[in-house]
């Protein structure tokens, strides 16, 4: 069997809590039959028989109360995050807490769009705004700041815009169709709109490559920026926090893998967020 995943310890987990098959599946959201299946795959997956079954119920044998103790080094964790996010920010947290935690197989969902935790679409999940349902666990990180920059070389070749309105005579890297994330916003009092835009993508990180090659100005997150030299555009004018939040299921705190990739992310995006 391959490394177990976040729902067999929920259902085991929810076992421990109320020793009762039918119980554990009202507590979860599945059929007992379900819930029996993933205690059967764990206990295929450790080779050891992890309750004592009889008519008043199922009972934890030494082996559940140690694989409760000790999960923290094995499991699969989907974590859901943005493109840039995840494609960005995130590897060098994951770097590290792989060599921490051998253990651990993790899944990157990336999209812009705010993954259902209660669906279980993801253990966890990176957002950029404030969580608004219920039965969540959530951090606020900090604030980003994000502007407009350019190369050093773009700069020299086509000089920097010194007003809003002289943007226009400038390559500005931007959306395509999907306005989802600008929806609303204007810069200088000049709606943003995709007219605005000589090379237009809805690919986040085909913006960004556009970006650091020297094509045009777009939106980038301040330490990305710092860290590849970019030069700042208008950072009077053009300037705006994005907020960072770290968000999991509040069912799944008792799960130790759920929890240490919680725990890494959140100090992870700390030290990011202290960079900006």
């Amino acid at each position: 069997m391959t490394t177990p995943t976040w729902d067999l310890y929920r259902s085991f987990l929810a076992v421990l809590r109320h020793g009762s098959l039918s119980a554990a599946a009202r507590e979860v959201g599945a059929t007992q039959p379900t819930v029996g299946r993933h205690i059967d795959q764990l206990e295929q997956a450790f080779g050891v028989s992890l309750f004592s079954r009889s008519p008043g119920g199922l009972a934890p044998r030494e082996a559940a109360r140690a694989l409760r103790a000790a999960s923290g080094d094995r499991g699969t964790v989907r974590i859901a995050a943005s493109t840039i996010v995840g494609a960005e920010v995130l590897p060098p947290i994951l770097r590290r807490l792989r060599d921490e935690h051998p253990g651990l197989v993790l899944e990157l969902a990336l999209s812009n769009r705010v993954e259902d935790l209660l669906r279980r679409d993801a253990d966890v999940a990176v957002r950029m705004v404030r969580p608004e349902q219920a039965a969540l666990l959530a951090r606020r990180i900090g604030e980003i700041r994000v502007g407009l920059y350019a190369t050093p070389d773009y700069a020299r070749r086509h000089g920097l815009p010194a007003t809003v309105e002289a943007m226009a005579g400038h390559t500005l890297i931007g959306f395509d169709r999907d306005d989802l994330t600008v929806r609303g916003v204007d810069v200088g009092g000049i709606k943003v709109t995709r007219e605005l835009f000589s090379l237009r993508c809805d690919n986040d990180l085909a913006q960004l490559a556009a970006l650091r090659a020297g094509v045009g100005i777009a939106a980038c997150h301040a330490p990305l920026a710092r860290a590849a030299g970019l030069a700042p555009v208008l950072p009077d004018v053009v300037s705006f926090p994005l907020e960072v939040w770290v968000v999991m299921h509040e069912d799944l705190k008792a799960l130790r893998p759920v929890r240490l990739v919680y725990e890494a992310l959140v100090a992870g995006l700390a030290e990011y967020v202290a960079a900006t």
